[in-house]
């Protein structure tokens, strides 16, 4: 049931912050492996590039990827707070005055993150695809031409096999363990604290609210430059064997865009990263503490009946 829960959480977040995702996709792209000044700036900051989409594709394309968006929020989510809610209920988090450990939690928050990422890997690398894919005038990046989630899973494993799905999972499990960790650990430990001290209890679901947003700050800020990374892997073109033709990994996509677009590339769209985590985040960890809530009341029903 814990598993249920973080993914249905994690679904109910994903509809409101997929628009956000789309933008972050589009500007993590746009000018990739080129000098500033080198190429052409479609999306000049999240209001304009939401305009540019809607001009150029149409309002729906703001929800491009939607689908395979919200597959990996149940996939990703569920595995992801399941087993940290697991690790929980077994009481590998907390001390005898049930205080949440730190570095416990930030370990089965890391762990919880990268099981999770292997899982969802093929989704996000659909997910990408499909957000990237514009009209000729605004397109940036590797342009896939996807009809649809199904077409896009047939068409690579038909091409790559299951390996080719799994493009990149390694990567995706780092990026993961890296946002699941600090996201978790900083909303844990920032309610906790609010919730000790008898601050912004006006509502049961404030702190949740308010540590959610602590949560986003801490995610997007170690989450983007490996977040950057990721996309450029699996937007990239690929040849017969599976192998990208613009970057050969982790580390060679990291020296060719530090190369030629400097370490400030690494922060690519930090703004709509910011944005999508923001009620991201608040959503699913609210979501997350108000699902738990009402499976402790069907529960007590339960017992009662």
């Amino acid at each position: 049931m814990d598993f249920l829960v973080g993914g249905l959480a994690g679904v109910g977040a994903g509809f409101f912050s997929n628009p956000f995702d789309v933008v972050k996709t589009r500007m993590q792209l746009q000018g990739e492996l080129r000098a500033r000044g080198q190429h052409n700036v479609y999306y000049k900051n999240v209001p304009h590039a939401n305009y540019t989409i809607v001009k150029h594709d149409g309002v729906a394309s703001l929800q491009k990827g939607l689908v395979p968006a919200l597959w990996f929020q149940l996939v990703v989510n569920g595995v992801r707070l399941g087993i940290y809610q697991h690790a929980d209920d077994y009481g590998l988090l907390r001390d005898e005055k049930n205080n949440t450990k730190f570095i416990n939690s930030m370990f089965f928050g890391s762990l919880a993150g990268m099981v999770g990422a292997f899982f969802g890997s093929p989704l996000q690398l659909v997910k990408t695809q499909l957000m990237s894919f514009s009209s000729e005038k605004i397109a940036v990046g590797t342009q896939h031409a996807h009809s649809g989630m199904t077409y896009a899973i047939m068409k690579i494993y038909r091409k790559n096999g299951l390996s080719g799905l799994f493009r990149g999972a390694h990567g995706m499990m780092i990026r993961n363990s890296i946002g699941s960790a600090s996201q978790i650990a900083s909303f844990s430990m920032s309610k906790e604290w609010m919730d000790n001290n008898n601050l912004f209890q006006q509502s049961k679901y404030l702190s949740a609210f308010i540590a959610g947003n602590i949560g986003a700050i801490m995610k997007t800020v170690t989450l983007t430059p490996m977040d950057v990374i990721m996309t450029r892997l699996y937007n990239q073109a690929v040849d017969a064997n599976g192998r990208g033709l613009l970057y050969s990994g982790i580390l060679d996509c990291a020296r060719k865009i530090t190369k030629t677009e400097g370490l400030l590339a690494f922060y690519k769209g930090i703004g709509p990263s910011y944005l999508r985590q923001a009620p991201h985040s608040v959503l699913l960890l609210v979501f997350w503490d108000m699902l738990k809530d009402f499976e402790k009341y069907l529960g007590l029903k339960k017992l009662n009946a």
